[in-house]
């Protein structure tokens, strides 16, 4: 089981922090998560890449995907490897920079208010039952400590339709939703 420290982060796992996140606007307003995708290159997983990016390390040029990602500056709060791994990069507590221009149930700006995790995948490849089984337990933690019910959690594409597509059609919501309901 995992718990979240009273300075946001979830014990037991691997902290990497990000320099890219800011205080939240209104502190006790933590109250959606945003389920994402990322992979550098995209479908190539294991790299190290995103935690490079992530942190402001990653070399542009080692790929000629990464052009666009020269000067980015993003983060989330936590990502959940392939094999189940979770890193953490930003405190619950701070704004993590992921969500971008985004709008939930008429509300703008979700990373004043969300905590977002990535999944390292793509749109069209099945994910892990191994990155399931973490996304659970961070879920399960994240449900513990702030105001967020299956009703409150949301994928990117839904916070920034036209824009963003993940996590994507491989993600598999009712299982999911299936496992929050077990614990």
């Amino acid at each position: 089981m995992l718990t979240i420290n009273p300075a946001g982060w979830l014990t037991t796992v691997e902290h990497c922090p990000s320099p890219n996140f800011n205080v939240r606007p209104i502190i006790d307003d933590i109250s959606l998560l945003v389920i994402h995708n990322i992979s550098l290159p995209a479908g190539v997983f294991a790299t190290g890449h995103i935690k490079q990016l992530f942190t402001n390390t990653l070399d542009c040029t080692a790929h000629l995907s990464f052009a666009d990602l020269d000067g980015l500056t993003v983060s989330a709060h936590c990502l959940i490897e392939r094999d189940g791994n979770v890193i953490q990069f930003v405190s619950f507590i701070d704004r993590a920079w992921h969500a971008g221009v985004s709008n939930y149930k008429g509300r703008d700006n979700c990373n004043d208010f969300s905590i977002g995790i990535e999944l390292e995948g793509t749109d069209d490849l099945p994910y892990t039952q191994q990155q399931y089984n973490s996304l659970s337990l961070v879920t399960h933690a994240i449900m513990q400590q702030y105001p967020i019910t299956p009703s409150r959690i949301t994928g990117h594409c839904d916070i920034a339709p036209g824009r963003k597509s993940d996590p994507g059609q491989a993600f598999d919501w009712s299982g999911y939703f299936s496992m929050l309901a077990q614990k």
